[in-house]
């Protein structure tokens, strides 16, 4: 579990210095979209397309990470009104739920990328799969810190936030 555990705390932690080293990329690209259009009155092409790229792996890594640090809006609002018997046993289901959940995300992300990956995106020139990856990427994210999570729930310990 150690071993898992840090494994999982370094990868999200790099992961977060991506997505915002991401946002930071999108803020700059969508900056110099605006400046071309109003000031240079010549909008770069590219612009609109690379920034619908940068969120879908900002928001699908950044939410993956979430998953791992409790960073989200949690199914288990609920749960506080249950004996804590019944408590553990709905945690340990919502994480294998949502570790489903990733797992599907990113076997269907796979046959997505796969099947348009031959196409190319108009103003970018790159495979279309290139949309699809965070998907996969995310997913697989998803799956393997659910797993983290139900480990150290049967085990009775709580998941760490890889920011501390």
């Amino acid at each position: 579990m150690d071993l898992l555990t840090r494994f999982n705390a370094t990868i999200a932690r790099y992961c977060m210095y991506g997505v915002v080293a991401g946002v930071f990329v999108l803020v700059a690209v969508v900056t110099w979209q605006v400046f071309g259009r109003y000031v240079l009155n010549d909008t770069p092409t590219w612009a609109e397309a690379v920034a619908l790229v940068l969120v879908l792996y900002v928001t699908l890594i950044g939410a993956s990470v979430g998953v791992r640090d409790s960073g989200h809006i949690g199914m288990e609002s609920f749960l506080v009104l249950l004996p804590e018997r019944a408590r553990h046993g709905f945690e340990i289901l919502i994480h294998i739920l949502t570790g489903t959940f990733g797992a599907v995300m990113a076997w269907y992300g796979y046959d997505l990328a796969a099947a348009v990956a031959p196409y190319k995106m108009p103003l970018l020139g790159i495979s279309e799969a290139v949309n699809h990856v965070p998907l996969v990427i995310a997913g697989i994210l998803i799956t393997l810190f659910s797993i983290e999570h139900v480990i150290a729930l049967v085990r009775g310990i709580e998941v760490e936030p890889s920011w501390h």
